[in-house]
């Protein structure tokens, strides 16, 4: 793992110790971190971003996998998991805002340390559930909570690195959520197929899908207790002007990398940054004055182009990528239902909700089909991840976006096609992958077009309205589903289109934006 770090880095790390400069004059940002080098504090930040990185990928897709199991405890229609689908991103809607400004105004650290936390208490008590309502309830408010830490942590990360590796932090976080979406089908593939039902109370039942939620609630409350151990991010602290705590966060860096006390850290003074108004008694006003500009020339025509660009991509992604489970199903179901026997993609998907006719509701566990095609997904999405960082330095992050997104749309539009199972899942495979790189791509132009004081607003508020853009279509693709089969895949593929014009009028990064 630590090798795939150095593919995607594209560096050794007993480089970055040999350039290290001396500097008599005060060093601005960039110059400080990059003195504070690459190595054991940078692998580690990586590593514990893991279960960070997964909270927000559980968060919007765990519900892919209870609803087949859940439907008959809980009388989910197909309408009801479009919805369920949806209100995470109703949550994460109505909160982004407010936490782009406090994320902005009052650091990173504290608020991710109280977000982590929080949505691993709300999925937790989503294992409870015992109807649609209070399931509802659950996941919206793990949505409100989850945008905040999320767009807290793409900037931490990238403000904890020099510009030289900066634009594949957010790839590398790609390749976690890839992870996470081989890690959710493997252990659904244990515990779902389980067989209890626990009765609490009278009115409290514990089933398996329960376990599963509880299980997935754990790496968000882990990501919320090691935050405890990191320190604030430098970049906020100068900033705010908070010299003195910058400074000895950049030596901490540097001694935990290199292995030399910290009076060997080759600067000594940091210059003086616009300061940013940060006080206990901040108020939310003073937040909407500070990210003003934001909406004004020069940034209000980029943040304009960044949040459509997330809008079409986004939403292009997680409307298809959540209910792919769900075909899956429908495929596995058909071949239960009709001796092993496969067929086209249109006639296999008549069977993603149970006969109208049918008066019992009736729960197919034999599933491993099901679990073993969402793993080769993600796997694909894995690999894909690995040589995105040598394309994006082989075609710059513009054409880079231009290319994923245009094929990936392809591919999405080439679903509906698909003449069998295998077919289908060779194709969800290869547009799950590139649509992925496309999102995760999108946040580092963000981190390149806007100043740190406006940064996380600028990621909140393209996320906000990508989410808006990933519920609606979450809520309208059981309509499309039943309008036809081609409906679906060609919703999914004219978003990644659209994405892909966006991407061909990005500007170049501005290299004082660090």
């Amino acid at each position: 793992m630590k090798n795939l770090i150095k593919i995607i880095f594209n560096k050794q790390e007993k480089d970055e110790k040999k350039e290290i400069p001396k500097y008599e004059e005060p060093a601005d940002f960039e110059k400080a971190i990059t003195a504070a080098g690459f190595g054991k504090f940078n692998v580690f930040l990586i590593f514990v971003s893991i279960p960070m990185t997964w909270m927000s990928q559980f968060e919007t897709s765990t519900m892919s996998y209870v609803f087949p199991a859940a439907q008959c405890d809980l009388s989910l229609s197909l309408g009801n998991k479009g919805m369920l689908n949806a209100i995470t991103y109703a949550g994460a809607i109505c909160s982004g805002f407010t936490w782009g400004i406090l994320m902005d105004n009052m650091g990173r650290r504290k608020l991710m340390i109280i977000g982590f936390l929080l949505d691993g208490i709300f999925t937790m008590l989503s294992s409870f559930s015992q109807s649609f309502t209070f399931l509802m309830i659950m996941k919206f408010l793990g949505g409100f909570i989850m945008n905040g830490p999320f767009a807290g942590m793409t900037a931490y990360l990238s403000e904890i690195h020099s510009q030289k590796f900066r634009s594949r932090v957010p790839l590398l976080l790609g390749f976690w959520n890839s992870l996470a979406a081989i890690y959710l089908p493997l252990l659904a593939s244990f515990i779902m197929p389980l067989d209890f039902k626990l009765v609490i109370a009278e009115s409290l039942v514990f089933y398996p899908w329960s376990l599963y939620l509880i299980l997935n609630s754990l790496p968000a409350i882990f990501g919320g207790l090691i935050f405890l151990l990191l320190p604030e991010s430098p970049k906020y602290l100068m900033t705010a002007g908070r010299n003195d705590e910058a400074l000895k966060v950049f030596q901490r860096i540097y001694s935990i990398n290199t292995g030399n006390p910290v009076e060997t850290y080759p600067i000594k003074t940091l210059v003086e940054e616009k300061v940013t108004q940060v006080s206990s008694s901040f108020s939310f006003r003073e937040g909407l004055d500070q990210i003003r500009p934001l909406f004004r020339a020069p940034y209000l025509k980029n943040l304009v182009l960044v949040c459509f660009l997330q809008v079409f991509l986004i939403m292009g992604q997680n409307t298809l990528r959540l209910w792919t489970p769900q075909l899956f199903q429908s495929i596995n179901d058909y071949k239960v239902y009709n001796n092993g026997s496969s067929s086209n993609l249109c006639e296999m998907l008549k069977y993603i909700q149970p006969p109208k006719n049918s008066s019992e509701c009736v729960v197919n566990t034999n599933n491993m089909e099901v679990y073993y095609n969402s793993m080769i997904v993600s796997g694909t999405t894995a690999c894909f991840y690995i040589l995105a960082g040598t394309l994006i330095g082989v075609l710059g992050q513009n054409r880079f976006l231009v290319l994923v997104s245009f094929f990936a749309g392809s591919f999405a539009s080439a679903i509906y096609f698909s003449s069998n199972g295998e077919m289908a899942t060779f194709l969800i495979a290869l547009y799950s992958g590139l649509s992925s790189l496309g999102t995760n791509g999108s946040f580092i132009v963000v981190v390149n077009l806007f100043p740190t004081t406006l940064r996380t607003m600028a990621v909140s508020l393209g996320m906000m309205f990508s989410r808006t853009a990933s519920m609606s279509g979450n809520i309208v693709f059981p309509y499309l589903l039943q309008m036809g089969c081609a409906p679906p895949f060609l919703f999914s593929a004219c978003a990644l289109f659209g994405g892909c014009i966006m991407a061909m009028f990005l500007p170049k990064r501005n290299e004082n934006f660090i």
